[in-house]
């Protein structure tokens, strides 16, 4: 039987170093392999690197991405009224509507106005679709009336209410009564 010429095992190197031809052979099953490798190893750095931002939900700005919980109308100081009473202080409120279907713990959240003026819920769950309206003056709080026992007004005919969730991010803003009128950002 004559002999037949057999192709040199993988490992095998002529002498000189490897041939051009054994190196783009090699290479070519290889290379898809290691971009394939690389390309899930970056998107896994890259997919970690990112959760915890998506998680925590911070657009970086200091505002809520996900939340279903903002700021919706504003009644603020009677006009020209400087009315101390506790049914003038209670016409005074910010509401807080849920806009998504779950309810949400308002526990720890905080309402404020530019002055620093603070109310911090207690423990009052928002159900999905509703709202709240954080009263100035004092009262019996109920699931959509809540009260700041305040004895004088807070929300001046130019101002601005921010909502902070239980963390201290902000969650929405509202503004009113400046020269750019009446603004909404969440």
């Amino acid at each position: 039987m004559p002999r037949t010429a057999r192709s040199p095992p993988r490992s095998y190197e002529p002498r000189g170093g490897p041939t051009l031809e054994g190196v783009i052979s090699l290479s070519a099953s290889l290379t898809p392999r290691r971009l394939v490798a690389t390309f899930l190893a970056a998107g896994a750095l890259v997919g970690a690197a990112a959760l915890p931002a998506t998680a925590a939900g911070d657009h970086g700005n200091g505002r809520h991405a996900h939340s279903s919980v903002v700021i919706g109308s504003v009644q603020h100081e009677s006009r020209g009224h400087n009315d101390r009473s506790n049914h003038a202080l209670n016409r005074e409120w910010v509401e807080v509507k849920n806009t998504g279907r779950h309810g949400v713990d308002l526990r720890g959240y905080t309402l404020t106005d530019q002055q620093g003026n603070r109310y911090r819920f207690a423990g009052l769950r928002l159900e999905g679709g509703h709202s709240v309206k954080v009263h100035t003056g004092q009262g019996r709080n109920t699931h959509s009336d809540v009260y700041q026992n305040r004895r004088q007004q807070i929300w001046d005919a130019r101002d601005t209410a921010t909502l902070r969730d239980d963390r201290g991010r902000v969650i929405d803003t509202e503004s009113w009564g400046g020269r750019q009128g009446r603004g909404h950002h969440s």
